[in-house]
C-alpha cells in the first residue's frame, strides 16, 4: 500500500475567518491553484483510502483544481485509475496526475474545451482506450462569472456558460453510457445554487439548477441498466473559480454568509464522491447531496 494511504487520517486544513479576508491576487477565469491564496487543501496530507474503489476505471472532468483535484486524488488514493479532464491549465493537471501516481496508479492527462460536443465525445474515447470501460463518471467541470444586472451578461458568455457546464454533462454520459456496466456510477457536480440561486451568478445557477434536474431524470432512465446517478451540491468551496470569476469584495468575505461562517476546503467535498462512487452507495440513485456549510437543501 502506498505509505500516503498509511498515514493516521487527519482533518483536512480549515482556513481561519480572517486568513481568508486577506488580499487575494485577482486571477483570469479559469484560474490556477499556484496563484490561489490561502491555498485549497485537497487531502493531500489527510486523505487516507481504504481500498473502495480498487481497480476502477474512473474519468472526471475539472480534475486539474479545486473540487476536480480532490475527487482525483481521493479515488486514486481508493484504488482508482483516474482520466483527468482539463481546460488548459497543463501546471496545476500535471500536479494532479502526480497525485495520483504517487498513489500507485494511472493517470491520463486529456487537455481540450469540453465547450466542443466533439471534444466531449473524444475524452470518453480516450478513456475507453486507455481503461477499456468507465466505471465511474465525474461530470465537474464548470463556468462561472459574476454580474450585478442581467443587461451586463454578454451574450456568448451565457452561451458558453450552458455549454461547459450543462451541454457538455449531456454529450459526455451519452458517450459513455454504452461503456458503463451493472454497478457503476455517474456524478455531477450541482450546486447550493440549484435551490438558492445568486442574483449575481444568474447563468452558473441556472445551470446547476438544470444538472440536479437532469441527474434526477437520468437516475431514473439507467436504473434497469444498473447504472447509478447522483448529484453533489456543494456550497462555497475555496476554489481558483473564485478569486478568478469573482469582484475583491466577494472575495474577501466569500463562505461568511453560511452557518459555519467559512469557506469549505475541496478536501471536505471529495468524500461524498467516493461514497456515491463505492458499492456502499449501491441503493442509492437520483440524489443530490448538500455539502455546503449548514446551508439546507430540502
Amino acid at each position: 500500500m502506498p505509505e500516503q494511504q498509511q498515514q493516521q487520517s487527519q482533518q483536512p486544513q480549515q482556513q481561519p475567518q480572517q486568513q481568508q479576508q486577506q488580499s487575494t491576487p485577482a486571477q483570469t477565469p479559469p484560474g490556477t491553484e499556484a496563484l490561489l491564496v490561502p491555498k485549497a487543501d485537497h487531502g493531500e496530507s489527510s486523505y487516507v483510502g481504504h481500498g473502495r474503489l480498487d481497480g476502477k476505471a474512473t474519468l472526471v472532468t475539472g480534475a486539474d483544481s479545486g473540487i476536480g483535484r480532490a475527487v482525483a486524488l481521493a479515488f486514486a488514493r481508493e484504488g482508482a485509475d483516474v482520466l483527468i479532464s482539463y481546460l488548459n491549465e497543463d501546471e496545476d493537471a500535471r500536479e494532479t496526475a502526480r497525485l495520483v501516481e504517487e498513489a500507485g496508479r494511472k493517470a491520463v492527462l486529456v487537455p481540450g474545451d469540453l465547450a466542443d460536443p466533439a471534444h466531449c465525445r473524444a475524452v470518453v474515447e480516450r478513456a475507453v482506450r486507455e481503461f477499456g470501460r468507465i466505471d465511474v463518471l465525474v461530470n465537474n467541470a464548470a463556468f462561472q462569472m459574476s454580474h450585478p444586472r442581467i443587461e451586463d451578461i454578454p451574450d456568448e458568455e451565457w452561451e458558453r456558460t450552458f455549454a461547459v457546464n450543462i451541454s457538455a454533462m449531456f454529450y459526455i454520459c451519452k458517450a459513455a453510457v454504452p461503456h458503463m456496466g451493472p454497478g457503476s456510477a455517474i456524478i455531477n457536480t450541482s450546486s447550493v445554487n440549484s435551490d438558492k440561486p445568486s442574483p449575481t451568478l444568474l447563468a452558473y445557477a441556472a445551470t446547476k439548477g438544470a444538472i440536479a434536474n437532469f441527474s434526477a431524470g437520468l437516475a431514473q432512465s439507467l436504473a434497469e441498466r444498473g447504472i447509478r446517478v447522483n448529484s453533489v451540491a456543494p456550497g462555497p468551496i475555496w476554489t481558483p473559480l473564485i478569486p478568478s470569476t469573482m469582484p475583491p469584495d466577494e472575495v474577501a468575505h466569500f463562505g461568511q454568509q453560511v452557518p459555519m461562517k467559512r469557506p469549505g476546503q475541496p478536501a471536505e467535498v471529495a468524500p461524498t464522491y467516493v461514497f456515491l462512487a463505492s458499492d456502499q452507495a449501491s441503493y442509492i440513485s437520483g440524489a443530490r447531496v448538500a455539502v455546503t456549510g449548514g446551508v439546507p437543501i430540502l
